[in-house]
């Protein structure tokens, strides 16, 4: 049962920080912060969601 759930968790990080990476591309942001936004997210997949979702930049 534990591993289950620990799937469907991850399942849904992957969907959250997919979801994240495009709203970021699609961002009026610079270059370089939409590249280092998408590189936080990618190298800190629920920390990274959690600051872009709280500090990033958004879609217009």
């Amino acid at each position: 049962m534990n591993l289950e759930v620990g799937g469907l968790l991850g399942l849904v990080i992957l969907v959250l920080d997919v979801w994240a990476i495009i709203k970021v591309i699609g961002s009026g942001a610079s270059d370089g912060s939409k590249v280092l936004w998408v590189v936080a997210i990618l190298l800190l997949p629920f920390l990274g969601f959690i600051a872009w979702f709280l500090f990033g930049p958004k879609a217009p």
